[in-house]
């Protein structure tokens, strides 16, 4: 079960990797705020939860979000299938994969530099 999980996992992070800008910015506080706020939107699209989107920079994450959304469901088939409670799990585990790759497995010595 875990390596299922693991597998599609993995297609939506090659989907990130490959279609979103949004994960390249330059800081480690820009990425974590990027990958909290799109990716929880995200979840909560998926999940049929309500979305916050008072503030501009809501609309901004939320937008981001519904592209997400709408293209796992394109390119993840698998995700009708699923329970909400497995989604969830799932969209939490693509978080701290999206999470390590971009901000704590990070190579990238500039992300943490004060004077960048």
């Amino acid at each position: 079960m875990a390596e299922q999980m693991n597998d599609k996992i993995a297609q939506m992070e090659n989907y990130i990797m490959k279609k979103c800008l949004w994960q390249f910015h330059s800081r480690t506080w820009d990425r974590k705020r990027q990958n909290e706020n799109i990716l929880g939107m995200t979840k909560r699209i998926l999940l049929g939860q309500p979305v916050d989107k008072d503030t501009p920079e809501d609309r901004c994450y939320w937008v981001d979000a519904v592209t997400m959304a709408e293209a796992f469901r394109e390119r993840c088939p698998w995700l009708a299938d699923m329970t909400k409670d497995e989604i969830a799990a799932l969209m939490d585990g693509l978080y701290e994969r999206i999470d390590f790759l971009t901000v704590t497995g990070s190579l990238n010595q500039e992300l943490n530099d004060q004077h960048y």
